[in-house]
């Protein structure tokens, strides 16, 4: 019977995490509303599954949730939108070197002392998705390639502990992973001709 509730809540989960990556793409600010409920139920069903990492991540993305509200609601002194940025390589590197690092570090923790399933998967894309989120907040335009790469290492994740629809769900991420970035290139280069 719980299966069952389980079954229904992750489906209401993904549901609402499409949502939340389609408005993202579209620069909606409802996003963020969708995302806050999605990653509430996930809370609850990777803590079910031992991702334990992954269910720290939801809280994680909750406060992110509201922290992107605000930073999209915030007007700059020219009273613009926040525009889409990028990074250097060098910022990238050294991101993502501390995404490997923790993950490594995180990783062997939970390895030796406690059950998790998968700690070193469990904390890469933990990881990663707290750098790729804070990047969507800031609207960096690089989040779409950090995703494909956390999403495309969560499907496999996720597969492994019977959660079949969030691994169907981050297979649709990796589809929709492309028009976003697309359709920010193409914000970002009529940005630089204004």
């Amino acid at each position: 019977m719980l299966n069952n509730y389980l079954f229904i809540f992750e489906a209401i989960a993904v549901f609402l995490a499409v949502g939340y990556l389609l408005l993202a793409v579209k620069q909606d600010i409802r996003c963020w509303i969708a995302g806050i409920i999605s990653s509430s139920i996930y809370l609850f069903l990777m803590f079910q599954a031992n991702l334990y990492m992954e269910s720290m991540l939801q809280i994680f993305y909750i406060l992110m949730g509201f922290y992107g509200w605000l930073q999209w609601n915030i007007k700059a002194e020219d009273d613009k939108s926040l525009l889409i940025t990028t990074w250097t390589f060098k910022k990238h590197f050294l991101v993502v070197s501390s995404i490997l690092g923790f993950s490594l570090l995180f990783g062997m923790f939970l390895g030796t002392y406690t059950q998790a399933a998968l700690p070193f998967l469990d904390s890469l894309t933990t990881f990663g998705a707290l750098v790729a989120t804070y990047m969507v907040a800031k609207k960096i335009l690089e989040n779409w390639i950090y995703w494909f790469f956390i999403d495309a290492i969560s499907v496999m994740l996720f597969l492994n502990r019977e959660l079949y629809l969030t691994a169907l769900l981050f297979c649709i991420y990796l589809i929709i992973i492309f028009f976003g970035l697309r359709t920010w290139i193409k914000e970002y280069k009529s940005q630089e001709v204004a």
